[in-house]
């Protein structure tokens, strides 16, 4: 007996997903099992690239979740309602769910899979990082046996893809964002991408699998590209390396202490999302356009990275349909015992660090008028509050203003912070236009 799909939408993700599994052959052949039963849709009207008979359409998208012959709801729609409701409902209908979605999980992971484990369903959730990229089940099952130390990414194309041409091209932000959206790689609103807010979802999910621990989505520190200069990238490519935004979750190093902690996750996290120079040599700074790519650092596998298209029909509806074969193999076994490699097995929050406590390097470039001992206050200045610069170069003029450009030793943030406070009251100093971390 075939397992029956209720798919909640039939957009690009949804069409892509039904082409996938209609298209079997060649594929693994538990997808011959897969029964498309019902699609949700906004219109029964409209042409579609997908060839489905009219009984199987509706705009009910209610009935799907409720209806007793449904195994496994596949949400496709995005957005944060009626999604979060329709999976909340499938699930008190005893219904596996797997998800696209990102927004609905970071901000309501809690509901979800509380309801979740009560129920004895599992929310599968691979498309929701990564697009095609196979990284959440390597988290949950085959990295698992590892302590992870920290998982650093690229999670956003679009960002990526704009970054990426202001290096290429020497071309401002402005300028590139407004291709990308004519291009599509952006969209008309580019908030949620540029501002960094689709990264902080995602680094949030990835922060929870990795620590075991559920995150709270407004203690992730989050900084978009929108200030990033075409200057800065070409002063990073001098010093060595390429700007990047970067998602970042990572132990924070503690104190020598004689109680320490039980486990490595109960000490402090920092999840971050922010613009950051990454040295050349690094894995990540050789990903461009619209792939991304994820580091996962952890003993004993050291380093392992996952890297692929972010985006997409194809990929994500890989992702999709990988989920879609787990269940389909759960379903088919005898045991009714729950797969603890599938459920989300953690109920406590991990301990963020507030963004002060990073320790970390800083790039920070000044305009000042051009005077004798300038240098001289700057460095007294970062002395003060035990900044160590690495190097401090005068790179020209803007106008009358002396550029200057430091790369700070590892800093505590809030050191620094006190340490710009004061900078910014000296006479000589005009501004300080910009200022990214350093990886």
């Amino acid at each position: 007996m075939g397992v029956k799909l209720g798919i909640l939408g039939l957009g690009t993700v949804g069409t892509g997903t039904v082409q996938l599994i209609q298209d079997h052959a060649g594929r693994h052949p538990l997808l011959q099992d897969v029964e498309i039963y019902r699609v949700g849709v906004r219109s029964l009207d409209k042409t579609r690239a997908v060839n489905l008979p009219e009984s199987v359409l509706t705009t009910d998208l209610k009935a799907i979740v409720t209806d007793p012959q449904v195994d496994i709801v596949v949400e496709v729609i995005g957005g944060l309602e009626p999604a979060r409701s329709l999976i909340l409902k499938a699930i008190e209908h005893g219904k596996h769910v797997v998800t696209a979605n990102k927004a609905v999980i970071s901000r309501f992971g809690d509901e979800i899979f509380t309801a979740a484990n009560k129920a004895g369903v599992y929310v599968m959730l691979e498309a929701a990082v990564g697009g095609g990229i196979p990284v959440i089940q390597p988290l949950k099952q085959s990295l698992s046996v590892n302590r992870i130390h920290a998982v650093t990414g690229i999670v956003n194309g679009t960002t990526n893809y704009i970054l990426t041409r202001m290096q290429t091209e020497g071309s401002s932000f402005d300028d590139v964002l407004a291709d990308a959206q004519r291009l599509g790689y952006a969209e008309a609103d580019p908030t949620a991408d540029v501002d960094g807010l689709d990264a902080a979802d995602k680094i949030s999910i990835l922060a929870s699998l990795a620590f075991a621990g559920r995150i709270k989505l407004q203690d992730v520190y989050c900084e978009g590209i929108r200030q990033v200069s075409k200057t800065d990238i070409a002063y990073a490519d001098k010093l060595g390396f390429v700007i990047k935004l970067l998602a970042i979750a990572k132990q924070n190093s503690l104190p020598p202490s004689p109680h320490p902690p039980i486990s490595p996750s109960s000490s402090p996290l920092s999840v971050r999302v922010h613009p950051t120079l990454v040295p050349k040599a690094h894995p990540l700074a050789s990903i461009n356009g619209v792939y991304n790519a994820i580091l996962v650092e952890g003993e004993p596998i050291r380093q392992v990275m996952f890297f692929g298209p972010g985006a997409g029909a194809g990929p994500t509806a890989s992702a999709v349909s990988s989920d879609i074969l787990h269940l389909v193999a759960t379903l088919k076994s005898s045991t009714a015992t729950p797969n603890p490699l599938l459920t989300c097995g953690h109920q406590d929050y991990c301990q963020i660090a507030p963004i002060e406590e990073l320790v970390t390097r800083f790039y920070a470039r000044f305009l000042t008028k051009d005077q004798p001992g300038v240098i001289g206050k700057l460095g007294t200045c970062f002395g003060k509050y035990g900044v160590s610069l690495e190097s401090v170069v005068q790179t020209g003029f803007q106008g009358e203003l002396a550029e200057i450009v430091v790369v700070t030793h590892d800093v505590r943030e809030g050191d620094f912070r006190q340490a710009l406070a004061e900078i910014r009251t000296l006479e000589a100093v005009d501004s300080i236009p910009s200022l990214l971390r350093v990886l």
